[in-house]
Protein backbone atom coordinates (compact mmCIF):
# COMPACT_ATOMS: atom_id res chain seq x y z
CA UNK A 1 0.00 0.00 0.00
CA UNK A 2 2.79 2.36 0.93
CA UNK A 3 4.55 1.59 -2.38
CA UNK A 4 1.45 2.63 -4.31
CA UNK A 5 1.16 5.83 -2.29
CA UNK A 6 4.82 6.61 -2.87
CA UNK A 7 4.40 6.01 -6.62
CA UNK A 8 1.32 8.24 -6.70
CA UNK A 9 3.24 11.02 -4.96
CA UNK A 10 5.91 11.05 -7.70
CA UNK A 11 4.19 13.67 -9.82
CA UNK A 12 7.25 15.65 -10.98
CA UNK A 13 9.42 14.98 -14.02
CA UNK A 14 12.95 13.82 -13.17
CA UNK A 15 15.59 16.52 -13.16
CA UNK A 16 18.66 16.42 -15.36
CA UNK A 17 20.73 15.51 -12.30
CA UNK A 18 18.45 12.55 -11.50
CA UNK A 19 18.73 11.28 -15.08
CA UNK A 20 22.51 11.84 -15.13
CA UNK A 21 22.92 9.97 -11.83
CA UNK A 22 20.83 7.09 -13.19
CA UNK A 23 23.09 6.83 -16.25
CA UNK A 24 26.21 7.00 -14.05
CA UNK A 25 24.88 4.08 -11.97
CA UNK A 26 24.11 2.02 -15.07
CA UNK A 27 20.37 2.46 -14.78
CA UNK A 28 19.57 2.93 -18.46
CA UNK A 29 16.55 1.94 -20.55
CA UNK A 30 17.33 -1.32 -22.34
CA UNK A 31 14.78 -3.06 -24.56
CA UNK A 32 15.49 -6.80 -24.55
CA UNK A 33 13.68 -7.34 -27.84
CA UNK A 34 16.18 -5.22 -29.78
CA UNK A 35 19.07 -7.72 -29.38
CA UNK A 36 16.62 -10.50 -30.33
CA UNK A 37 15.71 -8.60 -33.51
CA UNK A 38 19.40 -7.97 -34.25
CA UNK A 39 20.19 -11.68 -33.79
CA UNK A 40 17.42 -12.75 -36.17
CA UNK A 41 18.55 -10.14 -38.71
CA UNK A 42 22.14 -11.36 -38.47
CA UNK A 43 21.03 -14.98 -38.81
CA UNK A 44 18.95 -14.11 -41.89
CA UNK A 45 21.89 -12.35 -43.53
CA UNK A 46 24.09 -15.34 -42.75
CA UNK A 47 21.57 -17.79 -44.25
CA UNK A 48 21.15 -15.68 -47.39
CA UNK A 49 24.73 -14.61 -48.13
CA UNK A 50 27.07 -17.02 -46.32
CA UNK A 51 25.33 -20.34 -45.68
CA UNK A 52 25.06 -21.60 -49.31
CA UNK A 53 28.76 -21.12 -50.04
CA UNK A 54 29.73 -22.45 -46.62
CA UNK A 55 27.60 -25.57 -47.03
CA UNK A 56 29.18 -26.16 -50.41
CA UNK A 57 32.66 -25.92 -48.98
CA UNK A 58 31.80 -28.19 -46.06
CA UNK A 59 30.17 -30.71 -48.37
CA UNK A 60 33.27 -30.76 -50.57
CA UNK A 61 35.48 -31.10 -47.49
CA UNK A 62 33.50 -34.04 -46.11
CA UNK A 63 33.22 -35.72 -49.49
CA UNK A 64 36.37 -37.72 -48.88
CA UNK A 65 35.03 -39.23 -45.66
CA UNK A 66 31.85 -40.51 -47.25
CA UNK A 67 33.35 -41.62 -50.58
CA UNK A 68 36.43 -43.31 -49.13
CA UNK A 69 35.63 -44.33 -45.58
CA UNK A 70 38.47 -46.91 -45.68
CA UNK A 71 40.93 -44.02 -45.53
CA UNK A 72 39.50 -42.98 -42.16
CA UNK A 73 39.76 -46.09 -40.06
CA UNK A 74 39.21 -45.62 -36.35
CA UNK A 75 41.56 -48.05 -34.68
CA UNK A 76 43.36 -45.94 -32.11
CA UNK A 77 42.58 -42.78 -30.18
CA UNK A 78 44.82 -40.82 -32.53
CA UNK A 79 42.63 -41.88 -35.45
CA UNK A 80 39.51 -40.66 -33.66
CA UNK A 81 41.27 -37.40 -32.80
CA UNK A 82 42.30 -36.89 -36.43
CA UNK A 83 38.70 -37.33 -37.62
CA UNK A 84 37.49 -35.00 -34.87
CA UNK A 85 39.98 -32.29 -35.89
CA UNK A 86 38.95 -32.65 -39.53
CA UNK A 87 35.24 -32.33 -38.67
CA UNK A 88 35.94 -29.39 -36.34
CA UNK A 89 37.82 -27.41 -38.97
CA UNK A 90 35.16 -28.12 -41.56
CA UNK A 91 32.40 -27.05 -39.14
CA UNK A 92 34.30 -23.86 -38.29
CA UNK A 93 33.75 -22.74 -41.87
CA UNK A 94 30.07 -22.34 -40.95
CA UNK A 95 30.35 -21.53 -37.24
CA UNK A 96 32.96 -18.77 -37.34
CA UNK A 97 31.12 -16.45 -39.79
CA UNK A 98 27.86 -17.10 -37.93
CA UNK A 99 29.49 -16.30 -34.59
CA UNK A 100 31.12 -13.13 -35.97
CA UNK A 101 27.86 -11.86 -37.52
CA UNK A 102 25.74 -12.58 -34.44
CA UNK A 103 28.31 -10.97 -32.12
CA UNK A 104 28.57 -7.87 -34.33
CA UNK A 105 24.81 -7.41 -34.56
CA UNK A 106 24.39 -8.01 -30.82
CA UNK A 107 26.96 -5.32 -29.96
CA UNK A 108 25.39 -2.95 -32.48
CA UNK A 109 21.97 -3.46 -30.87
CA UNK A 110 23.38 -2.53 -27.44
CA UNK A 111 25.26 0.50 -28.76
CA UNK A 112 22.16 1.63 -30.66
CA UNK A 113 20.22 1.87 -27.40
CA UNK A 114 22.92 3.26 -25.09
CA UNK A 115 26.57 4.13 -25.56
CA UNK A 116 28.60 1.71 -23.39
CA UNK A 117 30.24 3.25 -20.34
CA UNK A 118 32.16 1.70 -17.42
CA UNK A 119 30.02 1.35 -14.29
CA UNK A 120 32.10 0.09 -11.37
CA UNK A 121 29.02 -0.41 -9.22
CA UNK A 122 27.71 -3.06 -11.60
CA UNK A 123 30.89 -5.18 -11.56
CA UNK A 124 31.48 -5.03 -7.82
CA UNK A 125 30.60 -8.30 -6.06
CA UNK A 126 27.34 -8.17 -4.11
CA UNK A 127 27.15 -11.03 -1.65
CA UNK A 128 23.41 -10.62 -1.13
CA UNK A 129 22.92 -11.93 -4.67
CA UNK A 130 24.46 -15.25 -3.63
CA UNK A 131 21.44 -15.97 -1.48
CA UNK A 132 19.67 -19.14 -2.69
CA UNK A 133 16.22 -18.01 -1.43
CA UNK A 134 16.80 -14.64 -3.12
CA UNK A 135 17.71 -16.38 -6.38
CA UNK A 136 14.57 -18.51 -6.27
CA UNK A 137 12.58 -15.36 -5.51
CA UNK A 138 13.96 -13.60 -8.58
CA UNK A 139 13.31 -16.61 -10.83
CA UNK A 140 9.98 -17.81 -9.48
CA UNK A 141 8.73 -14.52 -8.04
CA UNK A 142 6.03 -12.33 -9.50
CA UNK A 143 8.38 -10.47 -11.84
CA UNK A 144 10.06 -13.67 -13.00
CA UNK A 145 6.76 -15.36 -13.73
CA UNK A 146 5.55 -12.33 -15.65
CA UNK A 147 8.69 -12.40 -17.81
CA UNK A 148 8.23 -16.15 -18.36
CA UNK A 149 4.61 -15.63 -19.39
CA UNK A 150 5.64 -12.85 -21.79
CA UNK A 151 8.29 -15.04 -23.43
CA UNK A 152 5.90 -17.96 -23.76
CA UNK A 153 3.25 -15.72 -25.30
CA UNK A 154 5.84 -14.32 -27.70
CA UNK A 155 6.93 -17.81 -28.79
CA UNK A 156 3.33 -18.94 -29.25
CA UNK A 157 2.36 -15.89 -31.29
CA UNK A 158 5.40 -16.14 -33.56
CA UNK A 159 4.87 -19.89 -33.97
CA UNK A 160 1.25 -19.30 -34.92
CA UNK A 161 2.27 -16.70 -37.49
CA UNK A 162 4.86 -19.08 -38.97
CA UNK A 163 2.28 -21.86 -39.13
CA UNK A 164 -0.20 -19.62 -40.94
CA UNK A 165 2.43 -18.43 -43.43
CA UNK A 166 3.78 -21.92 -44.10
CA UNK A 167 0.35 -23.59 -44.31
CA UNK A 168 0.22 -23.23 -48.08
CA UNK A 169 3.63 -24.93 -48.40
CA UNK A 170 2.76 -27.81 -46.10
CA UNK A 171 2.22 -30.34 -48.91
CA UNK A 172 5.40 -29.23 -50.67
CA UNK A 173 7.35 -29.89 -47.49
CA UNK A 174 5.86 -33.39 -47.23
CA UNK A 175 6.84 -34.12 -50.85
CA UNK A 176 10.47 -33.24 -50.15
CA UNK A 177 11.33 -36.93 -49.66
CA UNK A 178 10.46 -37.59 -53.31
CA UNK A 179 12.51 -34.69 -54.68
CA UNK A 180 15.89 -35.07 -56.31
CA UNK A 181 18.57 -34.93 -53.56
CA UNK A 182 20.35 -32.14 -55.35
CA UNK A 183 17.34 -29.87 -55.00
CA UNK A 184 16.64 -30.63 -51.34
CA UNK A 185 19.18 -28.10 -50.14
CA UNK A 186 17.64 -25.31 -52.21
CA UNK A 187 14.09 -26.15 -51.04
CA UNK A 188 15.13 -26.24 -47.39
CA UNK A 189 17.04 -22.98 -47.85
CA UNK A 190 14.02 -21.25 -49.39
CA UNK A 191 11.69 -22.34 -46.59
CA UNK A 192 14.28 -21.42 -43.97
CA UNK A 193 14.59 -17.91 -45.40
CA UNK A 194 10.80 -17.56 -45.39
CA UNK A 195 10.66 -18.57 -41.73
CA UNK A 196 13.45 -16.13 -40.85
CA UNK A 197 11.66 -13.29 -42.62
CA UNK A 198 8.45 -13.99 -40.71
CA UNK A 199 10.33 -14.13 -37.42
CA UNK A 200 12.26 -10.97 -38.33
CA UNK A 201 9.09 -8.99 -39.04
CA UNK A 202 7.48 -10.25 -35.83
CA UNK A 203 10.51 -9.38 -33.68
CA UNK A 204 10.73 -5.97 -35.40
CA UNK A 205 7.22 -5.14 -34.21
CA UNK A 206 8.02 -6.44 -30.73
CA UNK A 207 11.29 -4.47 -30.64
CA UNK A 208 9.59 -1.18 -31.57
CA UNK A 209 6.91 -1.69 -28.93
CA UNK A 210 9.52 -2.74 -26.37
CA UNK A 211 11.69 0.34 -27.03
CA UNK A 212 8.85 2.77 -26.35
CA UNK A 213 7.48 0.76 -23.41
CA UNK A 214 10.90 0.36 -21.79
CA UNK A 215 11.76 4.04 -22.04
CA UNK A 216 8.30 5.01 -20.79
CA UNK A 217 8.48 2.81 -17.68
CA UNK A 218 12.12 3.81 -17.07
CA UNK A 219 11.14 7.48 -17.17
CA UNK A 220 8.17 6.82 -14.89
CA UNK A 221 10.41 5.07 -12.36
CA UNK A 222 12.66 8.14 -12.27
CA UNK A 223 9.81 10.54 -11.52
CA UNK A 224 10.27 12.48 -8.29
CA UNK A 225 8.18 13.82 -5.46
CA UNK A 226 8.08 17.54 -4.73
CA UNK A 227 10.08 16.93 -1.57
CA UNK A 228 12.81 15.16 -3.57
CA UNK A 229 12.97 18.17 -5.90
CA UNK A 230 13.39 20.50 -2.90
CA UNK A 231 16.05 18.25 -1.34
CA UNK A 232 17.99 18.13 -4.62
CA UNK A 233 17.86 21.92 -4.94
CA UNK A 234 19.19 22.23 -1.39
CA UNK A 235 22.06 19.88 -2.22
CA UNK A 236 22.94 21.62 -5.47
CA UNK A 237 22.38 25.23 -4.41
CA UNK A 238 23.01 24.89 -0.71
CA UNK A 239 20.70 25.29 2.27
CA UNK A 240 18.91 28.68 2.00
CA UNK A 241 19.50 29.38 5.72
CA UNK A 242 23.20 28.64 5.39
CA UNK A 243 23.46 30.80 2.25
CA UNK A 244 21.60 33.63 4.00
CA UNK A 245 24.04 33.38 6.88
CA UNK A 246 26.97 33.45 4.47
CA UNK A 247 25.58 36.55 2.74
CA UNK A 248 25.11 38.22 6.11
CA UNK A 249 28.71 37.50 7.07
CA UNK A 250 29.90 38.79 3.70
CA UNK A 251 27.93 42.02 4.18
CA UNK A 252 29.40 42.45 7.69
CA UNK A 253 32.94 42.01 6.36
CA UNK A 254 32.28 44.46 3.51
CA UNK A 255 30.79 46.96 5.97
CA UNK A 256 33.84 46.71 8.25
CA UNK A 257 36.18 47.28 5.31
CA UNK A 258 34.07 50.28 4.27
CA UNK A 259 34.16 51.77 7.77
CA UNK A 260 37.94 51.31 7.82
CA UNK A 261 38.15 53.51 4.69
CA UNK A 262 36.14 56.40 6.19
CA UNK A 263 39.23 58.01 7.81
CA UNK A 264 40.71 58.33 4.29
CA UNK A 265 37.74 60.43 3.11
CA UNK A 266 38.06 64.09 2.18
CA UNK A 267 34.47 65.01 3.09
CA UNK A 268 31.10 63.49 4.00
CA UNK A 269 27.82 64.58 2.41
CA UNK A 270 24.93 63.79 4.75
CA UNK A 271 21.25 64.07 5.34
CA UNK A 272 21.06 64.93 9.05
CA UNK A 273 19.88 61.44 10.07
CA UNK A 274 19.17 59.18 7.09
CA UNK A 275 21.98 59.21 4.50
CA UNK A 276 25.75 59.67 4.43
CA UNK A 277 28.20 59.46 1.52
CA UNK A 278 31.95 59.71 2.22
CA UNK A 279 34.07 60.99 -0.69
CA UNK A 280 37.82 61.07 -1.22
CA UNK A 281 39.44 63.43 -3.65
CA UNK A 282 43.12 63.51 -4.54
CA UNK A 283 44.02 65.08 -7.87
CA UNK A 284 47.10 62.85 -8.13
CA UNK A 285 45.08 59.64 -7.64
CA UNK A 286 41.84 60.17 -9.55
CA UNK A 287 40.36 62.78 -11.83
CA UNK A 288 37.13 62.97 -9.77
CA UNK A 289 36.03 62.24 -6.20
CA UNK A 290 35.60 58.52 -5.40
CA UNK A 291 33.01 57.03 -3.05
CA UNK A 292 34.80 55.31 -0.14
CA UNK A 293 31.76 54.74 2.11
CA UNK A 294 27.98 55.14 2.00
CA UNK A 295 25.02 54.07 4.10
CA UNK A 296 21.72 55.00 5.65
CA UNK A 297 20.23 55.19 9.11
CA UNK A 298 22.57 53.55 11.67
CA UNK A 299 25.38 53.10 9.15
CA UNK A 300 25.05 56.75 8.14
CA UNK A 301 25.29 57.83 11.79
CA UNK A 302 28.36 55.63 12.26
CA UNK A 303 30.02 57.17 9.19
CA UNK A 304 29.40 60.63 10.61
CA UNK A 305 30.83 59.60 14.00
CA UNK A 306 34.03 58.24 12.46
CA UNK A 307 34.35 61.34 10.28
CA UNK A 308 33.98 63.64 13.27
CA UNK A 309 36.50 61.57 15.25
CA UNK A 310 39.05 62.11 12.47
CA UNK A 311 38.07 65.76 11.91
CA UNK A 312 36.71 65.13 8.43
CA UNK A 313 34.27 67.85 7.28
CA UNK A 314 30.60 66.77 7.25
CA UNK A 315 28.28 68.83 5.01
CA UNK A 316 24.56 68.52 5.61
CA UNK A 317 22.88 68.80 2.22
CA UNK A 318 19.74 66.58 2.20
CA UNK A 319 18.91 66.88 -1.54
CA UNK A 320 22.51 66.20 -2.58
CA UNK A 321 22.88 63.35 -0.10
CA UNK A 322 19.69 61.65 -1.24
CA UNK A 323 20.57 62.02 -4.92
CA UNK A 324 24.10 60.73 -4.51
CA UNK A 325 22.99 57.78 -2.36
CA UNK A 326 20.52 56.76 -5.06
CA UNK A 327 22.95 57.05 -8.01
CA UNK A 328 26.52 56.34 -6.86
CA UNK A 329 28.14 52.99 -6.09
CA UNK A 330 30.78 52.14 -3.53
CA UNK A 331 34.32 52.31 -4.87
CA UNK A 332 33.39 54.22 -8.04
CA UNK A 333 33.86 57.81 -9.23
CA UNK A 334 30.88 60.09 -8.78
CA UNK A 335 28.80 60.84 -11.94
CA UNK A 336 29.51 64.05 -13.82
CA UNK A 337 26.21 65.67 -12.77
CA UNK A 338 27.58 65.93 -9.20
CA UNK A 339 30.91 67.52 -10.16
CA UNK A 340 29.86 71.13 -9.61
CA UNK A 341 28.11 70.56 -6.28
CA UNK A 342 30.97 68.49 -4.86
CA UNK A 343 33.59 70.88 -6.26
CA UNK A 344 31.98 73.74 -4.33
CA UNK A 345 32.18 71.71 -1.10
CA UNK A 346 35.83 70.84 -1.72
CA UNK A 347 36.56 74.51 -2.47
CA UNK A 348 35.03 75.45 0.88
CA UNK A 349 37.32 72.95 2.60
CA UNK A 350 40.41 74.40 0.95
CA UNK A 351 39.32 77.96 1.77
CA UNK A 352 39.08 77.09 5.47
CA UNK A 353 42.40 75.25 5.56
CA UNK A 354 45.37 77.19 7.02
CA UNK A 355 47.67 78.65 4.41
Amino acid sequence: MSGDEDKDSKTEDPTEKKIRDAFDKGNVPFAREVPAFASVLGALLFVVFFLPSSVGRVTYGLKGIFEKPEDWRIITGEDALAIFKHLFWEASIILLPAFAILMTFGLAASIFQNIPRPVLDRIQPKWNRLSIPGGFGRIFGKKGMVEFAKNMAKVMVISLIIALVMRSDFMDILQIMYVDPGAITQIISDHTITIFIVVLLSTAVLAIVDIFATRHFWYEDLRMTKQEIKDEMKQSDGDPMVKARQRSLARDRARKRMMADVPRATLVVANPTHYAVALRYDAEETGAPIVVAMGQDLIALRIREIAEEHEIPVFEDPPLARSMFAQVSLGTLIPSEFYQAVAELIHRIYDKSPR
